[in-house]
């Protein structure tokens, strides 16, 4: 380290030291959004020869804190299913806390009610559904003992849908991303 003669330049020293170290603590302890996951995901007696006037689908939302320092308190999330532009169903899953480095599972279904369900009864049978799920909600970390503040997250997935009802894609699952704004 050089020697300064100045006690401006000692004094300027120290506070860039100090900088780059709250720096380096801010990187270190910035958490990580969650992961959200479909998995699950099927739509029963869609083969029935009898046409009802509704079906359900039911679906398993897999959520994963990845941080391994910090915990998140999530207001209510809100789900909500389309096909094509058509909404088919919503849900609102209540607002939970999910500990460092934990993940938590929601098994849940809604209904279809016609004429939606005939749409995408069709479209299932013919192997050409496709369903996108929009899920928003807000979230606070806690990081030793101190919350932040309030931060929105809005994610969204297609889920493609087999003859059998079930996901059709190869690993079975859907990660939700970031949406598009």
């Amino acid at each position: 380290m050089c020697v300064t003669k100045n006690f401006y330049f000692w004094i300027l020293q120290i506070l860039g030291l100090l900088g780059i170290l709250v720096l380096c603590l801010w990187l270190a302890l910035r958490p990580g959004s969650p992961h959200f996951t479909i998995t699950n995901f099927s739509v029963p007696a869609v083969n029935d020869s009898n046409t009802s006037d509704h079906g359900i689908i039911q679906y398993q939302l897999d959520i994963k804190n990845p941080n391994k320092d910090s915990g998140i308190y999530y207001d209510d999330i809100l789900l909500i299913f389309y096909h094509g532009v058509n909404i088919v169903g919503n849900n609102t899953i209540s607002s939970f806390t999910e500990g460092k480095n934990r993940s938590h599972q929601v098994l849940n279904h809604f209904d279809v009610d016609n004429p939606f369900w005939a749409a995408l009864r069709s479209a299932i049978l013919n192997a050409t559904a496709e369903l996108r799920v929009d899920l928003s909600t807000k979230v606070r970390y806690k990081t030793w003992l101190i919350k932040s503040r309030h931060h929105g997250l809005h994610r969204e997935g297609d889920i493609p849908i087999g003859k059998d009802g079930k996901i059709s894609n190869k690993k079975k699952k859907v990660k939700l991303r970031d949406a598009s704004k």
